[in-house]
């Protein structure tokens, strides 16, 4: 298994899925998403897993103004305005090479192999 973990260290979604892994003796990368963000292609592949961009944005967090702002403007910029905030992606993002989960889903990995 290939895990990568994008998720912030504020957390408490992202340490639950950290420690999952870790009782397990499973290996991962964790990535901080405020410090380094996913990349284009990263995302892409992620949210086409996970049924799409609208999917991936975590609509019950902070920032109302920004939320509404991606939430209204054209799908072409959307994207951009994801990648430039990722504070509004739903975290934990797990990926186990091409597949992936949003948010803690402890069933989900159990079936990974």
């Amino acid at each position: 298994m290939n895990i990568q973990i994008f998720g912030t260290k504020k957390c408490n979604d992202t340490k639950k899925a950290e420690r999952f892994f870790k009782e397990r003796g499973i290996k991962y990368q964790f990535i901080d998403m405020n410090v380094k963000g996913m990349s284009k292609g990263e995302f892409n592949s992620v949210a086409q897993a996970n049924g799409g961009l609208d999917n991936m944005i975590n609509w019950d967090g902070k920032d109302k103004e920004l939320l509404a702002l991606i939430k209204y403007i054209v799908d072409e910029d959307k994207l951009a305005k994801v990648l430039e905030n990722p504070q509004v992606i739903k975290t934990p993002v797990v990926r186990n090479g091409k597949q992936s989960t949003l948010g803690y889903q402890p069933d989900v990995w159990k079936g990974w192999n």
